[in-house]
C-alpha cells in the first residue's frame, strides 16, 4: 500500500511545521489551530443554493445548527442529512466542516444540517451525544420549518462525527424513532477497546496518532478507569443487537488508526442484515476529506458517499 502522493505533501508539512501538535497545546488554542488548518486544506467558494444558521433548543442549551440547501433545489421539501463534524469530540465547528457540507448537499440534493454539539473536557461524555439525538429529535418533529421530508432522514459524520452518527442510530432505533433512512460514516471511531493492526501500524506520522488520540479521549470521558469503554455511546460497535440499523455508507483510510474498526463495523453491520456499502481509500489519511482543496480524492469519497445516500433516499 502506498501513500498518497498528495497526503504525503500534506504530512511533510505538518513534520516540517515549528508548531506544537494538537495535544500540547490547551484545547481553545487546539480549536483555533484546527480552524486555521481546515481553512487552508478544505475547497474554498463552493456553491450552494442557501446556507441558514439557526438555534435550537438543546439539553444543555441553546443549540446552533447551521442548514445547507443544495444549487438549484427542486420544489417540495427534500431528505435531510443531519451532520455531525469530526475532531476528537474536542475540537471543531460547524465552521470547519463547511466544505464537506456543502458538498453534500450538492451532490446527494438534499437538505445538510450541521450541528454545533458541545465540546469536552468543558461538556464531557455524554453532553456530545445528547446534543446530537436532540437535533435529530428537532428535525424530527420541525422539519416541515426547514423544507425537509422527515420521512427521510439520515445522519452522517466524521470521526468523532461517525462515532456520533453510529451512536445516534443505534439510540434511536432502540427508542422506536425517528426512524433514520441513511448513515454516513467517514473514517468512524466505532470501538474504544479495538486494538487491530491498524492501531500500531498508523500509530505515528499519519496526521491521527496515538498520542492525540489518547488526548482526545481523555477529554472526552476522562481517564479510561472512569468510563465503561464498552459502553455502546461509546463504542458503538459493542452494541449487543446490530439488526435493523439503517443503510451505511463506511469510508475508510488506508493509513488511518482508524481504518480497522471502521472496516470491522462495517462487516458486523453486514452480518447483522445491514445493507452496507464499503468504500477504502488506501492512500490516504485520517482527515482526507476535511482537505478537498489540496487532496483530490476527499473531494470523490464525499461524492460517493453523497451518491449512496441518494440511491438509498431515492427508494425510501
Amino acid at each position: 500500500m502506498t501513500l498518497d502522493p498528495q497526503a504525503k505533501a500534506i504530512l511533510d508539512q505538518i513534520a516540517a511545521s515549528p508548531l506544537p501538535k494538537l495535544h500540547q497545546v490547551p484545547a481553545s488554542v487546539a480549536r483555533q489551530m484546527f480552524e486555521i488548518s481546515c481553512k487552508l486544506l478544505d475547497a474554498k467558494d463552493l456553491p450552494i443554493g442557501k446556507v441558514e444558521d439557526r438555534v435550537i433548543p438543546g439539553p444543555g442549551g441553546d443549540l446552533a445548527i447551521r442548514v445547507y440547501t443544495p444549487v438549484a433545489a427542486p420544489s417540495g421539501t427534500l431528505p435531510v442529512l443531519v451532520f455531525f463534524h469530526g475532531g476528537g469530540f474536542v475540537i471543531g465547528s460547524i465552521e470547519t466542516h463547511d466544505a464537506p457540507c456543502r458538498i453534500i448537499a450538492n451532490e446527494a440534493r438534499c437538505l445538510v444540517v450541521s450541528v454545533e454539539y458541545r465540546l469536552a473536557p468543558e461538556h464531557p461524555f455524554p453532553a456530545a451525544v445528547d446534543d446530537c439525538l436532540a437535533a435529530v429529535n428537532w428535525v424530527a418533529r420541525n422539519g416541515a420549518e426547514i423544507g425537509a421530508d422527515i420521512s427521510r432522514i439520515g445522519v452522517g459524520g466524521d470521526s468523532a462525527g461517525g462515532n456520533l452518527s453510529a451512536v445516534i442510530a443505534q439510540i434511536t432505533r432502540d427508542a422506536g424513532g425517528p426512524a433514520l433512512a441513511f448513515q454516513l460514516l467517514i473514517y468512524p471511531a466505532t470501538d474504544a477497546l479495538h486494538e487491530g493492526l491498524s492501531r500500531t501500524a498508523n500509530a505515528e506520522g499519519y496526521m491521527l496518532d496515538q498520542e492525540l488520540m489518547t488526548w482526545f479521549f481523555t477529554q472526552y470521558i476522562g481517564s479510561p478507569d472512569q468510563a465503561d469503554l464498552g459502553d455502546p455511546r461509546l463504542s458503538p460497535m459493542r452494541h449487543p443487537k446490530l439488526a435493523g440499523l439503517p443503510p451505511a455508507h463506511v469510508i475508510v483510510a488506508g493509513f488511518d488508526p482508524l481504518r480497522d474498526e471502521g472496516l470491522a463495523y462495517a462487516q458486523a453491520l453486514q452480518e447483522a442484515g445491514v445493507a452496507v456499502t464499503t468504500a477504502e481509500y488506501k492512500g490516504q489519511i485520517h482527515g482526507f476529506c476535511s482537505m478537498s482543496g489540496v487532496i483530490e480524492a476527499g473531494r470523490t469519497a464525499l461524492v460517493e458517499g453523497a451518491a449512496a445516500m441518494k440511491a438509498v433516499f431515492a427508494k425510501a
